[in-house]
């Protein structure tokens, strides 16, 4: 049975450690709770919250959008993408929202200086119409019929 779509489902990655467990995790369920409902049931439009150590060893969700959660010393996806994403918005050198979503690997990193920081960059992420935009270039009109 398939569970994600790498077109549609959308892979939400959080650090590993302790501090990235508490602080963005959190984050990380509150961004899903987002993309769940605007998935309106459809059976990939969804989201999955998985570890960065995790995602970096299964290579085949690494073609899903993906969206890191938490700095790049916290989070070895963030660190992989902060290195390659363009910045698309930030506040005070502290928060800070990288992403591509015109290739065919959607990406997103949302981190900031500190958790407080991070908890911002996920606000403006959702309240700025950056999950919309995702959201709108993966989840088109699909003319196939389900059964």
């Amino acid at each position: 049975m398939k569970l994600v779509d790498t077109d549609e489902t959308v892979v939400l990655v959080t650090g590993t450690s302790l501090r990235s467990e508490e602080a963005d995790r959190p984050l990380a369920y509150w961004i899903k709770q987002e993309v769940d409902r605007r998935g309106a049931g459809h059976a990939y439009r969804r989201a999955v919250v998985v570890g960065d150590r995790w995602y970096l060893e299964n290579g085949v969700f690494q073609l899903n959008p993906t969206i890191a959660i938490g700095g790049p010393g916290v989070n070895g996806v963030s660190a992989e993408f902060t290195e390659s994403l363009p910045m698309a918005w930030s506040r005070d050198e502290r928060v800070f929202v990288q992403a591509d979503f015109t290739g065919d690997l959607r990406r997103a990193a949302l981190w900031g200086a500190d958790a407080e920081a991070t908890t911002l960059a996920v606000e403006h992420f959702l309240q700025g119409g950056l999950l919309e935009d995702l959201l709108g270039r993966i989840w088109r009109f699909r003319s196939e019929m389900y059964v």
